[in-house]
């Protein structure tokens, strides 16, 4: 079971998710659900990511990450932030080349309190495969090193 959560709010066009503790594939449903939210809205202006309270994060919302990160500039023309003020979920960003389709900062945001948990998702075995397989192949294109990692795991979960 995860011991993370993901909050959510949106302020004047802002889109805030703010990733609290250890983020794994128990979220993943919620979190791509609301990606497609936050693309769906009219008064769309930005987005921040902020992972000051993050512990550890998966491959697979990472995979989401870089998805939302790609749908913000096709659609609107924008880099997302990252906010990360842990050296370790910094590097790992970095190493994923975060740095490439983010902007990545390190300082707090202000009012956290009017941040919302996202609900959670119930979905099926299929549904749940076919969302980390795409996070995967997602991660792969952003550079060589993740398309070496992953590609093992992406041809495993494609042949069950």
């Amino acid at each position: 079971m995860s011991t993370g959560k993901i909050q959510f709010a949106e302020w004047n066009g802002t889109f805030v998710l703010k990733f609290i503790g250890e983020i794994r594939l128990t979220l993943c449903s919620a979190l791509d659900a609301t990606i497609e939210k936050i693309f769906s809205a009219l008064n769309f202006s930005s987005i921040v990511i902020d992972l000051t309270e993050t512990r550890s994060i998966d491959s697979t919302t990472l995979g989401l990450l870089a998805k939302l990160s790609i749908l913000s500039r096709q659609k609107v023309g924008l880099l997302p932030t990252l906010v990360t003020t842990h050296p370790d979920v910094t590097r790992l960003l970095n190493s994923m080349g975060f740095d490439q389709v983010f902007n990545i900062v390190d300082q707090p945001l202000p009012r956290p309190e009017a941040l919302s948990d996202l609900p959670t998702q119930d979905q099926s075995e299929e549904v749940v495969k076919a969302k980390v397989i795409e996070a995967h192949q997602i991660l792969m294109s952003l550079n060589e090193s993740n398309r070496e990692a992953f590609r093992d795991l992406v041809s495993a979960l494609e042949r069950t």
